[in-house]
């Protein structure tokens, strides 16, 4: 097994120029609206739930602390975004009931049969830590502590917590049996501390090993990349992946200025022990920046994977701070409603990959130019029809040579509009997406 190369800001500057590329960017035409493709996944195929809670973010902005702060994120009503979002999601009345619906469910799929969790069975946490990465000298690495962007819009302590609590308290896992983390990233103390303190048993993963995290190595387990690439070296699993029986997919909301949206999919460059244009590997840049439409992607490579989109039994969209990367420093206020100048303050949830990313799309596409790109939902049609996409790619990701075509790996469309956010199962009308709205108003606590 080839070793990675080490990190370098080589894939920084590829991102940014590409970023000035794409600044005069050749625009889509308005999506067309409930028009769904590919085959809806979950216990309620196809369902989205969006939960909105203007209470949790009680921030002013740069220069009132920073927005991860206990003071400025609450806890406690991020803990009930999650609550909510389980048991919209699975239609359960219970916390514990909605967790046994989707360990049973993933089980199901994964052929394990009709069973829960069981003791000693492992769950990975894949977060968004992007403005952690080692070689953009935002952590010290002798010391772990932030010293530049620290507003930038990583996954929030707040949310790895509550889904901690939930897996700990609610589902009764140990805590030695969950990692969380990003491969290339650091863990900072800041966000550490706020974790480790609860849970001093779950496993923080990072790019260095060092203060009590744990380190990020390479598997045996291979990723063939479905454009067939020559002469590039083989991508591994992350270990901890390996070993996980099931993932979390924990994204955040953000826009990108090379590939329009980076949401769940797109979380999964960082599920890789090396950088995307890391120098002998193949570039996964390159497809996915362009411009074009009906294109190889190889975000659908990461969701159809058996280690990594194949062990995924959720998938959340931390959505209390969002912006635009790489060239926010910290998060924008939202000026469509109900948000209307606050902070976008929710949480998207889904077992349906696609899906996911198509809400967050339409989001991110109603409040920001760089989603108006043309190819940037092009990822999502392709993996809608993974079995018989428009590019003619024969998408297998889990076999050196094309073998087994994966097959439609959720359901895309675009809602009817940015008003009244509905799809086609909501109007029923067809077999596309049912978003779920979930308004935070004053509630009473959940049923744990």
């Amino acid at each position: 097994m080839k070793k990675p190369s080490p990190i370098s800001p080589v894939w920084l500057l590829a991102g940014l120029l590409t970023a000035v590329i794409s600044s005069q960017p050749l625009f889509a035409a308005e999506p067309e609206p409930l028009k769904p493709i590919g085959e809806g996944r979950g216990i309620h195929p196809g369902r989205v739930v969006w939960v909105h809670d203007p209470e949790a973010t009680d921030w002013k902005g740069p220069g009132d602390g920073h927005w991860w702060e206990p003071q400025h994120t609450r806890q406690d009503r991020v803990d009930e975004m999650v609550s909510k979002a389980i048991r919209s999601l699975t239609g359960a009345t219970t916390d514990a009931a909605a967790w046994n619906q989707l360990f049973r469910f993933q089980n199901r799929a994964s052929g394990k049969g009709d069973t829960g969790c069981k003791p000693g069975e492992k769950v990975a946490i894949k977060v968004n830590f992007v403005g952690f990465i080692a070689s953009m000298g935002s952590v010290n690495p002798d010391t772990y502590e932030i010293v530049k962007n620290p507003d930038y819009m990583n996954t929030s302590p707040q949310m790895i917590l509550a889904v901690l609590r939930q897996l700990v308290k609610t589902a009764g896992l140990r805590e030695a049996d969950i990692t969380v983390g990003d491969t290339l990233t650091f863990f900072p103390n800041e966000y550490y501390q706020l974790i480790h303190r609860e849970f001093p048993q779950v496993q923080c993963v990072d790019v260095a090993g060092k203060f009590g995290r744990r380190l990020s190595k390479a598997s045996a387990i291979p990723i063939y990349w479905s454009a067939r690439p020559k002469d590039c070296a083989t991508d591994y699993v992350p270990d901890w992946f390996a070993e996980a029986d099931y993932i979390i997919n924990l994204a955040n909301l953000k826009a990108h200025t090379g590939t329009g949206v980076t949401l769940c999919a797109k979380n999964h460059f960082g599920s890789l022990i090396r950088t995307p244009v890391a120098r002998g590997y193949y570039n996964l840049h390159t497809p996915s920046f362009a411009k074009e439409e009906a294109i190889y992607r190889p975000l659908v490579d990461f969701i159809g994977h058996r280690h990594i989109g194949g062990k995924t039994m959720l998938y959340l969209i931390d959505g209390l701070y969002a912006g635009v990367h790489p060239k926010d420093p910290a998060p924008r206020h939202w000026n469509m409603a109900p948000f209307n100048g606050g902070w976008s303050s929710s949480l998207l949830a889904a077992q349906d990959p696609v899906a996911i990313d198509s809400v967050g799309f339409d989001f991110l596409y109603a409040e920001y130019q760089e989603p108006r790109s043309r190819g940037v939902d092009d990822f999502l049609h392709e993996a809608a029809l993974a079995g018989h996409p428009a590019s003619g790619t024969f998408y297998d990701p889990n076999h050196a040579d094309a073998q087994k075509r994966l097959e439609s790996l959720g359901v895309h469309e675009h809602w009817n509009n940015a008003t009244a956010r509905q799809y086609s199962r909501n109007l029923g009308q067809g077999q596309g997406i049912e978003l779920v709205p979930v308004s935070m108003a004053k509630t009473a606590a959940s049923t744990r």
